[in-house]
């Protein structure tokens, strides 16, 4: 997180504390905070301020629509299920599948699966689609596009979770991916806090989705009746991580001078650099794409005789923080470099990994 994302929660708290909670001047503070981060946010994917509901994680928008989506009994839902997906994109769907036919892809080691298996898959009941923008464990980018155009066409409900795509590739947009929602996190590629997400819910699909939560700051009550606000208002029942809000608000405006372009270059050279070096190790097993436009910047490989987790536990101790990630029942190494890291830093993991 940026120095200056950090100054912004403090600084955000010392003055809404010095004009006083509730009061006049504190609630128009945060509403331009508020305001401010809409646009931002509607600006990097392409969206309208008012289709950005704010959210504490990715966790969080997928439940709304899980748990929300109105759906006959006899519907189904089509998913890219398994260990293979990340579990806040499988666990909810599978839950749903308890009142409605839940539908899996068959997928390769990759993550792909194939276009005409999934056309197979969709008919005329299917509900919603359910897939994740790029992968948690191999950086694998989906075609999410294609899978859009296809579902536009019959007007199939589309869920894209894009936690590991807004902030690490360049070009995320609802408009050419044709989503219905999108839900990501405000931490890992965007810099911004934990406890902060973004729930994108096209204004004219706000209707297919019954709000789970509901307050004075999302409904009103009217002859009798609850009646719910308009977007953004309509999701968002008791948000209160304001000084989230400054935070995320900062680390987009620090990200988009550097240029979402050039953090995309940097992102895919670090990589590509750790993927040579680390191809030249005996044993090693590179996962993901080989192709650079088909993943994101995450590394993930496995070393022959070697023990995944022994060999991230022993990096940590030297403060080289990759993960333990699963495909199907095996454990790989993700890397996952960003624009700060550097040359330098990614010889220094390979060599570490070469001591074994």
């Amino acid at each position: 997180m940026p120095r200056s994302s950090i100054s912004a929660m403090s600084d955000f708290l010392v003055k809404y504390n010095e004009l006083g909670p509730d009061s006049e001047a504190s609630d128009n503070y945060v509403r331009e905070r508020l305001t401010n981060l809409r646009k931002e946010i509607s600006e990097l994917i392409k969206c309208r301020p008012e289709e950005v509901i704010l959210t504490q994680s990715v966790t969080d928008g997928i439940n709304f629509v899980a748990n929300g989506l109105k759906m006959n009994s006899n519907s189904n839902i089509v998913i890219r299920g398994s260990t293979h997906e990340h579990p806040a994109n499988h666990y909810p769907w599978v839950r749903v599948g308890q009142r409605v036919e839940l539908r899996n892809l068959h997928a390769d080691e990759t993550g792909y699966f194939e276009l005409d298996s999934f056309k197979n898959t969709i008919d005329e009941r299917t509900g919603l689609v359910a897939l994740s923008h790029a992968l948690f464990n191999t950086g694998a980018i989906l075609p999410v596009e294609e899978i859009g155009k296809i579902l536009s066409e019959k007007n199939i409900p589309y869920f894209v979770d894009a936690a590991q795509t807004v902030g690490c590739i360049s070009d995320v947009d609802v408009n050419k991916i044709k989503c219905n929602f999108m839900s990501f996190n405000g931490s890992k590629w965007l810099c911004g806090p934990m406890g902060m997400g973004v729930f994108f819910c096209r204004r004219d699909s706000s209707e297919l989705i019954e709000p789970l939560q509901v307050g004075g700051e999302s409904a009103i009550f009217h002859e009798n009746k609850i009646v719910h606000k308009e977007m953004p208002a309509r999701f968002q029942a008791g948000f209160r991580n304001w000084s989230g809000v400054a935070c995320l608000e900062a680390s987009l405006s620090y990200l988009k001078k550097i240029g979402m372009k050039t953090i995309r270059e940097r992102n895919i050279m670090l990589a590509n650099l750790l993927r040579e070096e680390i191809s030249k190790i005996n044993g090693i097993t590179l996962y993901g794409p080989e192709k650079e436009e088909k993943r994101t910047s995450i590394v993930s490989f496995s070393i022959q005789d070697k023990d995944s987790k022994t060999l991230v536990a022993r990096l940590e101790k030297d403060n080289m923080i990759l993960a333990v990630r699963d495909i199907f029942t095996k454990k790989i190494v993700r890397a996952s470099p960003h624009f700060f890291n550097t040359e330098s830093e990614i010889q220094t993991v390979v060599d570490a990994i070469k001591r074994g």
